[in-house]
């Protein structure tokens, strides 16, 4: 049995520094990939209204007052929306939050800013559900399991 008394250089050689740059800019390209907004060609941001289950309005965000709109919900509750528009970098252009509601736990205030295709604010005592989608997918699943 022979031991190999020499030691294994801990040294990092300059390919080590090549692969983590590598590493690190398929990591910033993916994040700006991820949470730059979209700007494709043909769709078009839509805010969806339903109170009850029935479809109260369909309006493109471009379109909605600068304003707050307010909802009424089933139970004699009221909503707030508040559209807001935004030019900070790397952030969405819009967003929409409900600011104010009547309803008891404020969790529909509480949900906070949507700016996304797919992303819902839900008022369950008043039964509203506030939702943004695409035009080109305006039925498509948020998630697909299996």
């Amino acid at each position: 049995m022979t031991s190999n008394s020499s030691q294994p250089s801990l040294r990092p050689k300059p390919l080590d520094a090549l692969v983590a740059a590598v590493v690190i800019a398929l990591a910033v390209v993916t994040a700006l990939l991820f949470y730059l907004p979209k700007t494709g060609g043909g769709d078009q941001l839509t805010l969806v209204i339903t109170v009850g289950g029935q479809e109260q309005s369909r309006t493109p965000v471009t379109q909605l007052p600068d304003g707050p709109v307010r909802i009424e919900g089933r139970g004699g509750y009221t909503l707030t929306l508040s559209p807001s528009y935004s030019d900070l970098p790397f952030s969405p252009e819009w967003s929409v939050r409900v600011s104010d509601s009547d309803c008891p736990g404020q969790d529909c205030v509480h949900t906070g800013r949507i700016s996304r295709a797919g992303q819902s604010i839900v008022c369950l005592p008043a039964q509203v559900v506030i939702s943004l989608v695409g035009a080109a997918t305006p039925d498509a699943p948020d998630v697909i399991v299996g």
